[in-house]
């Protein structure tokens, strides 16, 4: 009998696309894709991805047509007070949250135009594609406004007179700067996130899943962490430690025909900077080598 297939959804075409694959490719899956397919197929895993809108993720994994799905923290809150607007169970679960996708849901005011929290959004117009999180932003501090949905293009609605101010994703915040906009308070930090299914899945596709998890695990924790091997005087070990950045105890080597001398090798779980290399070597380090860790399970 075949092995059970898991079913990951995850963005057609948006910022989340590129990071998700590349997260699936660092766990170790191969994909075969044709051009323009909206299914890639696992060639060494059980595991198919289907391309999908985003906010298609969460029903699709609500509705167990997919078993995971891989979606903005943004599209799945929408989704959660959406369905609790509407009198629906919120079904899916969170499993992970993930490294990527990191922006936040902002609102903004033309620029030059005063922003006093919650007396400057009463009784205004705040345009929107994101209504439901918003509405709960307004309702939970008691601030009576209109939200205007939208379906694109948020950051104009006020220059046509559409809206008083907007709510919307910001990254870097060029788009509002282009716009003439001002980012003046933040509704929601937003993250990629990996969900499942509510259905219980078949001990084969749950193993699966395990180490799939287990996998994401290993790769977000190498994404910064560096390892490093140098040479120290023992006297200077307590202050070496010290500055090793994000590191558990590292491990200590006797150099042959040096008794005042170790090697020293640590797994720094943060990044490491010029400027922790000549504290190092201020120190008393010497032979310094940083090097990349492409796997890591602890």
């Amino acid at each position: 009998m075949d092995e059970p297939r898991l079913k990951l959804a995850i963005q057609k075409s948006g910022r989340l696309t590129d990071p998700s694959l590349d997260l699936l490719t660092r766990c170790g899956l191969k994909i075969s894709r044709g051009k323009d397919q909206l299914m890639a197929f696992g060639e060494n895993m059980p595991l198919d991805v289907l391309f999908v809108r985003d906010d298609d993720i969460p029903d699709l994994v609500q509705e167990d047509v997919c078993d995971l799905g891989l979606v903005g923290l943004n599209v799945l809150e929408e989704k959660r007070h959406e369905l609790a607007a509407r009198g629906h169970p919120v079904r899916f679960e969170a499993l992970r949250t993930l490294d990527f996708g990191r922006c936040r849901l902002s609102l903004a005011v033309p620029e030059g135009q005063p922003f006093d929290g919650r007396r400057s959004l009463e009784g205004k117009r705040i345009a929107t594609t994101y209504p439901y999180l918003l509405e709960h932003y307004l309702r939970e501090r008691s601030i009576a406004a209109d939200i205007v949905t939208l379906s694109g293009a948020v950051e104009i609605a006020p220059r046509l007179g559409r809206a008083d101010l907007i709510c919307d994703l910001v990254s870097t915040g060029s788009t509002l700067q282009a716009n003439h906009l001002r980012e003046v308070e933040t509704v929601l930090e937003s993250h990629a996130v990996l969900i499942r299914t509510p259905v219980t899945l078949p001990p084969l596709k749950n193993e699966w899943v395990e180490r799939l998890l287990m996998r994401i695990e290993g790769v977000q924790q190498v994404r910064e962490s560096k390892y490093i091997m140098l040479h120290a005087p023992r006297s200077a070990l307590e202050e070496i430690r010290r500055l090793l950045p994000g590191s558990e105890s590292p491990t200590i080597i006797p150099l042959e025909g040096f008794p005042d001398r170790v090697a020293v090798h640590a797994v720094c779980r943060e990044n490491v900077f010029w400027e922790t290399l000549e504290r190092l070597k201020q120190a008393g380090a010497s032979a310094l080598l940083v090097l990349p860790v492409e796997k890591m399970l602890s």
